[in-house]
């Protein structure tokens, strides 16, 4: 399996870190090992001081398919979580300026935990689910899929022009302004409206 992950999908977000706002969707990948499941402890990368957390609703794609029209990608993903794209700030800043990849700021081991998922039935509107993110019992980050940029059925049709989705691909959706540095001691619980679905420690 694999991990998109896509970037700059909330406006306020973009904005918070001084990038353009995207005229199409930008996606980036993480490898399997990335995955951090079970509400397993996060142990804090050596080679990073400055550790971002972005909350993310999260797709789970239910079948095959390659050039998915947009009409029809709400057939290829049956369930909806919540997880973290862990982001070495420092790392993907200084990969930047030389104009080089940052995969090492974003796909290292654990970088994505993973909560429980959610019948996609269980949501009447797919276009106003909100979700946010505590850290130590104190609201972090808060956000709502009706400020999306790109819908979740536009991101599939654009990634299926490029990748083909296997069933059990992840698709980590954007995050919403209020990224912030974590440190070791800190307890993070995401929630998909009131149900918390991922809580971990940060070690």
């Amino acid at each position: 399996m694999k991990i998109i992950c896509i970037g700059r999908n909330y406006a306020e977000h973009a904005k918070e870190m001084k990038s353009e706002v995207p005229a199409e969707p930008v996606f980036f990948m993480k490898p399997d090992t990335a995955l951090l499941k079970d509400n397993e402890a996060f142990f804090y990368p050596e080679f990073t001081k400055d550790l971002h957390h972005e909350v993310e609703i999260v797709l789970k794609i239910s079948k095959a398919g390659k050039h998915i029209e947009e009409k029809f990608a709400h057939k290829y993903y049956e369930e909806i979580g919540i997880g973290i794209d862990f982001t070495a700030r420092d790392v993907q800043a200084r990969c930047k300026e030389k104009g080089l990849p940052w995969e090492k700021a974003k796909a290292f081991d654990g970088s994505a935990p993973i909560g429980k998922f959610l019948p996609k039935s269980s949501f009447s509107d797919l276009n106003n689910i909100s979700f946010h993110l505590n850290v130590n019992g104190e609201l972090r980050q808060k956000g709502t899929t009706k400020d999306l940029l790109f819908s979740f059925d536009s991101i599939i049709a654009y990634v299926s022009q490029f990748v083909t989705f296997k069933t059990g691909d992840l698709i980590y959706t954007g995050t919403p302004e209020g990224v912030a540095a974590v440190k070791a001691g800190d307890r993070l619980s995401c929630f998909i409206g009131e149900q918390n679905l991922l809580e971990f420690d940060v070690k």
